[in-house]
C-alpha cells in the first residue's frame, strides 16, 4: 500500500533542530514539516518588524536549514513550514541569500495571503464583525491599536506549492497541523479542496491528526511527558528523537522515531499529545476537516512503534480563526530578594512600600502584578502558600512585581523607586534585577474571518529555480 513518511520539525521558535537531522539521517523521512509558530509567536515577530521592516519572520529559519539542507538533497527530502511568520517573502529571500553564500540552490515556495489586517481596519463594517471570539466585544475598541492580524490558513496552498515541485515550502500563519497534512496530502493524491463523502473526510481527519501529534517536536516522544512516576522512566532525552509518522493511502498511519534516538513512542506519550491543546476531542475544528476523535484507536506495538486509526471526520465550516494584535501599554519589572530571619514579612513590607510610592507620585497604572518565584509563580492561585510562621522560616524569599501602564514614561519610571531601598528599606536585601526593563505589551485579539474573504487572495509564489546537489 502507498505511503508517506514524515517526520516532526520544530515545535516552537528556538526550538532544537539536531533531532531533526537525526530524523533525515536515520529515520527514513520524505518531508520534515516545522512549526515556529507558537499562539503568541507573531507578537514577538511584529517588534521584530516594528525594529526592522525586514524582518517580521522567525530568524531560526536559515541557520536550521543552513544545517539540515546538505542532509535533506542527499536524501531528496522538502522541508515545510510556518516560519515566515508575518513576512513569509523575507524569510525566503533570507534563506535564498544564505544559501547563494554556500554556491546552493534551492526551490523555494512563499505562501502569503493569510493578513487580513486590512478587513479587520475597516471602520464601516458592520459592529458584530471580528468580534473578540471569547467576550464578544466589539474590535472597535481596539481597531486604532492594532498592528496585525492574520488568518489561520489550511493545508490546500501547502499542496498546491509541493505539486509545483518546492523543495522548502515557507508560510505565514497556518493552522499547525496543516504543515503535515499538506504533504500527506500531496503524496497521497487524497480530496482536499471539496471533500465531502464520509471516506474523504475521515482520511483528512486521520491526517489531521497525525499532524497534532506531530506539531510539538518532541513532545509526541516523550519529552514534557506529565505522567506521574513514568516521566523518570523516558530515556536520553539529551538525543532525543523527534515523532515520525508513517501514513497509509487509507489512512492509517504508525507514530515512530528514528533509531538509536532517546526518548519514548507509547501509548501513554502519544496518548497525552493527542490531548494536548484540545477543548472539545468530538470537534477539534480546522480549516480543513473537523476531527472527532472519540473513536481513534492506538494500538502500542512496541519497539517506539504506536498504530493510529479510527479517526472520523466532518466538513469543515465557513469561517476561519484570526490572531490579531495590538498596542495594549507598557510593562516594567523588577524582582527583589529578602533573607531569612522573617523573609516573608520583609517582603510584604517591601511590596507596602512601592504600593504607597506609586500612590504618592500619582503614577499612572493599570495594575501591579505581585508573586513570589519558588511559591507560586508556576501555579498562581493553585499553589496555598505555607502559614506565615513557616514562610518567614525561609532562607529566602524573591518577589517579582510588574507594572503594567498605559504610559511608557511610568513603566521607565518604574526601576528607580528602588535603588535607595537597598539602605533605607526591610533589611538584607539580596539584589535587584530589571531596574532598567520597559517593554512595550501586545495583546491578542482572536476573532472569526469568512473563509470566502480570505481564500480567494492566497497565493504561492516561487523563488528559485531547480536546486542541484550542494557542494
Amino acid at each position: 500500500m502507498q505511503s508517506v513518511r514524515i517526520g516532526a520539525g520544530l515545535g516552537f521558535y528556538g526550538d532544537n533542530w539536531e533531532p531533526v537531522a537525526a530524523s533525515i539521517e536515520r529515520g527514513g523521512v520524505q518531508f520534515i514539516a516545522s512549526d515556529h509558530l507558537a499562539e503568541l509567536t507573531l507578537a514577538i515577530l511584529q517588534k521584530d518588524r516594528q525594529r526592522d521592516p525586514g524582518l517580521g519572520y522567525a530568524r531560526d529559519l536559515v541557520p536550521m536549514l543552513l544545517r539540515l539542507w546538505p542532509l535533506m538533497r542527499e536524501r531528496g527530502v522538502r522541508f515545510v513550514c510556518n516560519a515566515g511568520g508575518l513576512n513569509p517573502a523575507g524569510a525566503a529571500q533570507a534563506l535564498l541569500a544564505a544559501f547563494m553564500t554556500k554556491g546552493w540552490r534551492a526551490r523555494v515556495a512563499v505562501v502569503r495571503g493569510d493578513d487580513v489586517l486590512p478587513q479587520l481596519l475597516q471602520a464601516d463594517a458592520p459592529a458584530t464583525d471580528f468580534a473578540h471570539l471569547f467576550t464578544g466585544e466589539p474590535v472597535a475598541g481596539v481597531r486604532e491599536q492594532l498592528v496585525f492580524a492574520n488568518a489561520y490558513l489550511g493545508a490546500e496552498p501547502i499542496v498546491r506549492a509541493l505539486d509545483a515541485g518546492a523543495d522548502i515550502v515557507i508560510t505565514g500563519r497556518v493552522a499547525d497541523a496543516a504543515l503535515f497534512l499538506g504533504p500527506i496530502v500531496h503524496s497521497l493524491g487524497w480530496t482536499l479542496a471539496g471533500a465531502r463523502t464520509p471516506i474523504d473526510l475521515d482520511r483528512l481527519a486521520q491526517g489531521l491528526t497525525v499532524g497534532h501529534l506531530l506539531e510539538c517536536s518532541g513532545q509526541g516522544s516523550g519529552g514534557n511527558f506529565g505522567s506521574q512516576g513514568d516521566w523518570q522512566r523516558i530515556p536520553d532525552l539529551a538525543h532525543i528523537g523527534y515523532p515520525i509518522a508513517e501514513v497509509y493511502q487509507d489512512g492509517t498511519a504508525l507514530i515512530t522515531k528514528a533509531p538509536a534516538t532517546g526518548g519514548r513512542v507509547n501509548f501513554d506519550t502519544v496518548r497525552q499529545q493527542l490531548l494536548y491543546e484540545v477543548h472539545n476531542p468530538y470537534a477539534y475544528h480546522s480549516p480543513d476537516v473537523v476531527l472527532d476523535m472519540g473513536s481513534i484507536t492506538l494500538h502500542d506495538e512496541g519497539h517506539d512503534r504506536v498504530r493510529l486509526t479510527g479517526a472520523r471526520g466532518q466538513p469543515p465550516g465557513e469561517q476561519l480563526k484570526v490572531v490579531a494584535g495590538f498596542r495594549d501599554g507598557f510593562k516594567a519589572e523588577v524582582t527583589w530578594g529578602f533573607s531569612w530571619p522573617d523573609a516573608w514579612d520583609k517582603a510584604q513590607a517591601a511590596q507596602a512600600t512601592v504600593r504607597t510610592m506609586l500612590r504618592d507620585k500619582h503614577i499612572p497604572h493599570d495594575e501591579l502584578f505581585v508573586e513570589y518565584p519558588g511559591l507560586n509563580s508556576a501555579h498562581g492561585a493553585l499553589a496555598p502558600l505555607p502559614e506565615v510562621a513557616a514562610l518567614n522560616d525561609l532562607n529566602e524569599v524573591w518577589t517579582r512585581m510588574v507594572l503594567r501602564t498605559p504610559v511608557k514614561a511610568a513603566a521607565d519610571g518604574f526601576g528607580r523607586l528602588f535603588p535607595w531601598l537597598a539602605l533605607s528599606g526591610p533589611a538584607y536585601t539580596c539584589g535587584f534585577n530589571g531596574l532598567h526593563n520597559t517593554s512595550e505589551l501586545l495583546g491578542i485579539w482572536p476573532t472569526l474571518v469568512p473563509c470566502s474573504a480570505v481564500e480567494s487572495s492566497v497565493q504561492v509564489d516561487m523563488m528559485d529555480g531547480v536546486a542541484p546537489t550542494p557542494a
